[in-house]
């Protein structure tokens, strides 16, 4: 349904293209243009502006349709989602017998689980006389 209301947009939008572009021009040289040339005698005086008129009016309103309907088959089709649909629900994969989160990281850094952690045995030192920023 959707595809053939989009086909139909299409060739109402090329349409109104169409009709605007032979419409003559008030102030400058349009495509329809006057003078010699061009589409002049395609159709003549008031008939030309009454036919384009019409015709403009025409597809301005199926392209306003289509173009509504196919907003609102886009909104009806997207279901509304929350965001905490996929949270909460499922919890993640834990390690029976793994401990707290510290004991975790020991293993990994190949100490026994229980053991206490080794503390470098000099800390860094600390600078004497607190240093200002220096500009350049």
């Amino acid at each position: 349904m959707q595809t053939v209301l989009i086909s139909i947009h299409l060739i109402v939008v090329l349409g109104l293209i169409a009709v605007v572009l032979l419409q003559r021009s008030e102030g400058g040289l349009g495509l329809g243009g006057g003078g010699s040339g061009g589409v002049a005698g395609f159709m003549t005086g008031r008939g030309q502006a009454n036919a384009l008129t019409r015709a403009t009016a025409i597809l301005a309103a199926l392209f306003f349709t289509t173009s509504m309907a196919l907003a609102i088959l886009s909104h009806r089709s997207a279901a509304p989602r929350s965001i905490l649909d996929g949270t909460g629900t499922s919890q993640p994969a834990t390690q029976p017998n793994a401990g707290n989160l510290l004991d975790t990281l020991r293993n990994q850094g190949g100490a026994q689980p229980g053991t206490p952690a080794q503390v470098p045995e000099t800390a860094p030192a600390q600078p004497a006389v607190p240093q200002a920023p220096q500009s350049r």
